[in-house]
């Protein structure tokens, strides 16, 4: 199973490493719901925030977003979060129904999803509008590696901002929460890395601002703290 894949903006004006200036200005249509409307992560993808209003109300959530230093990286394991893609996790959407997380997060956001013979789960082929890209992926489970699942706010990053300290049944929610997950293309994901949104944003332009709003609602949701310039690098995509 894939996780996360996820660049520093500089001077907030430059584009994140890894990113041209070019190609990505985010003419690619929305498949997605709202962020802002979605407070659960339980509608697929994401829909660009086009409209002042909408992009004011983002603002003023990430607004709330407490700030502090990243902290040490030291005891961090993947494992420490559960095994990928559980099931048995209490208190999110979906937890305990049958079907492991990425399933899950497959169906929510696939579209003519086809499942192996026999299961209601297991899903073998799907189209995907990948949000971060704008491009549709014609994906079968034979190349898994074409579609991984985003953690928008990455696992690291959340055990360097606090998560180190919770309890393993805590950590089990935010690396399974629908709100933290995201399919996408699996060569821009795997670009991504622990990377908060100073040092990587999706190159689609157009969606950086309904990003960095699922990133602030994560935060929040999770009571999680972000780096001053990655809260800097938020704020300036709602502009």
């Amino acid at each position: 199973m894939l996780l996360t894949g996820c660049g520093r903006i500089g001077d907030l004006a430059a584009e994140p490493a890894g990113q041209s200036g070019g190609g990505s200005s985010g003419s690619g249509e929305d498949h997605g719901v709202n962020p802002l409307d979605n407070p659960d992560g339980t509608g697929p993808g994401l829909k660009a925030l086009t409209e002042d209003k909408d992009r004011a109300k983002a603002r003023d959530l990430i607004g709330k977003v407490a700030t502090k230093g990243r902290g040490a990286k030291t005891g961090y394991d993947r494992d420490k979060f559960g095994y990928a893609w559980a099931d048995n996790v209490d208190g999110i959407p979906w937890g305990r129904n049958g079907c492991d997380t990425r399933n899950d997060m497959l169906k929510r956001d696939g579209d003519g999803v086809e499942y192996r013979g026999g299961s209601n789960c297991v899903i073998v082929t799907m189209k995907l509008y990948d949000p971060y890209t704008g491009k549709k992926i014609d994906w079968s489970k034979s190349d898994a590696a074409k579609v991984q699942i985003d953690h928008v706010m990455p696992l690291s990053y959340d055990w360097q901002m606090g998560a180190s300290r919770w309890s393993e049944s805590k950590r089990k929610q935010i690396a399974n929460d629908p709100l933290n997950l995201m399919p996408v293309d699996g060569s821009t994901n795997s670009s991504k890395g622990d990377s908060g949104p100073a040092t990587w944003l999706p190159p689609r332009r157009d969606i950086r601002c309904s990003y960095a709003v699922r990133f602030a609602q994560v935060a929040l949701k999770y009571d999680l703290p972000v780096t001053s310039a990655d809260k800097d690098a938020m704020l300036e995509q709602c502009k």
